[in-house]
């Protein structure tokens, strides 16, 4: 089989309208799950257990259960209850409550390192509740949790071809559609392997900085 140069040509103006989906996704869902898994950890710091067991209960749920099957109930069963919602929507919605339950033991884990010194200064100086968490524990807890969070990113990425169940066209969807209306395989499924190795490389070189930055 000899490498057509060809199909590659034609196939990437489709690849770049596949990879602006797939950093749209991965965009979206990484706040969201940075944004709930920070939720759900601080909900299960309450004191609490009425408040504290439904967030577990929800959380090992979700966590429990594998992403494709929450794509597949959300894209297809949820509208047959009147709730319907786009297929982007759907499939950021998904990847980002199903990864929030994993940030939320790497917050959690974060929030348990601060060292119980900090609360007991936070305490001495009277500070309120609120500003002990904003100015002096989240911060610190933060910072220790990036290169954990920068892993979420990368596994999401690497989740985003699920979306394409649920009709999505990111950059596996293209490569497929345009290999069964051309019968050619190699060339964009090529193209879409060496896109994801080189995202996936460049998302690590910017946690690195990140990471750095943040130690000093």
């Amino acid at each position: 089989m000899k490498w057509d140069w060809n199909a590659v040509s034609e196939f990437m103006p489709r690849f770049w309208d596949g990879l602006l989906v797939t950093l749209e996704a991965l965009a979206l869902g990484s706040l969201l799950s940075f944004t709930l898994g920070l939720v759900w950890a601080l909900l299960m710091r309450t004191p609490s257990r009425w408040v504290r067991w439904p967030v577990g209960v929800v959380t090992e749920f979700v966590r429990n259960t594998p992403l494709l099957v929450q794509l597949f109930f959300l894209f297809y069963v949820l509208p047959e209850w009147g709730l319907t919602f786009s297929a982007l929507a759907t499939g950021v919605f998904a990847i980002g409550l199903h990864y929030s339950t994993y940030t939320m033991q790497v917050y959690r884990a974060g929030i348990e390192a601060v060292p119980a010194g900090q609360w007991e200064a936070a305490t001495a100086l009277n500070l309120p509740l609120r500003r002990t968490w904003t100015a002096v524990i989240l911060p610190q807890a933060i910072r220790r949790v990036v290169p954990a969070l920068g892993n979420y990113v990368i596994a999401m990425l690497k989740d985003t071809p699920m979306l394409m169940v649920i009709t999505v066209l990111e950059m596996l969807g293209r490569a497929r559609l345009f290999s069964q209306q051309h019968f050619q395989f190699t060339e964009p499924l090529t193209v879409i392997g060496v896109a994801f190795v080189l995202i996936s490389y460049l998302a690590s070189l910017l946690l690195r900085a990140l990471e750095r930055r943040l130690v000093r």
